[in-house]
């Protein structure tokens, strides 16, 4: 598959404003940070929690917990991603029981990212809620999720690909839209 860059989105700048914004609303809607926990998932989710927890850290004046969650195992299409897939740790340094969780991932596509995380979650333990922040929402669900918090609403077609890019993993910090070309 070959894809052509159409638009930028977001620059670095948006970026950063968007996940304060993000932050602020996530403290708002939980009355603060007592009990809340921030779970990133695997791959560009992670960077995501981890900039907001420290967002809060400096609104708030404390630190959050924060999680890294690998879905691998979880996937409705494991089988068709590859014969042997990588599957990472999942590294959540505290009990889920109770908490006010908060999964973090990069863009909100058709929802099964979002199925899978909730499945690995819950084999944790149970948490008192669950909710989801995104940095990008495309449109094009193909379950009953939706975000809590949204950096932004992109209407996409099926044809485009959002492309979130981070400096902590791509050494780049921009969200673009590209194209598939046929």
């Amino acid at each position: 598959m070959q894809f052509k860059e159409k638009v930028q989105i977001m620059d670095a700048e948006k970026i950063r404003r968007t996940l304060t914004r993000v932050s602020h609303e996530i403290i708002e809607k939980n009355k603060g940070t007592e009990n809340l926990a921030l779970v990133g998932i695997r791959r560009r989710g992670v960077p995501l929690a981890q900039r907001l927890a420290d967002n809060i850290k400096v609104i708030e004046g404390k630190a959050v917990d924060l999680g890294i969650l690998d879905i691998t195992l979880y996937r409705d299409d494991l089988s068709t991603l590859a014969q042997q897939p990588v599957v990472h740790k999942t590294e959540i340094p505290f009990s889920v029981e109770g908490k006010k969780l908060v999964l973090v991932d990069d863009v909100l596509f058709t929802g099964r990212t979002v199925r899978a995380a909730l499945d690995a979650i819950i084999d944790l333990g149970r948490p008192a809620s669950i909710q989801l922040a995104v940095l990008v929402d495309r449109g094009h669900r193909e379950l009953p999720i939706r975000a809590d918090y949204v950096g932004k609403n992109v209407p996409t077609s099926s044809k485009e690909v959002v492309s979130v890019r981070l400096q902590e993993i791509d050494k780049d910090e921009q969200v673009i839209i590209e194209e598939f070309i046929e």
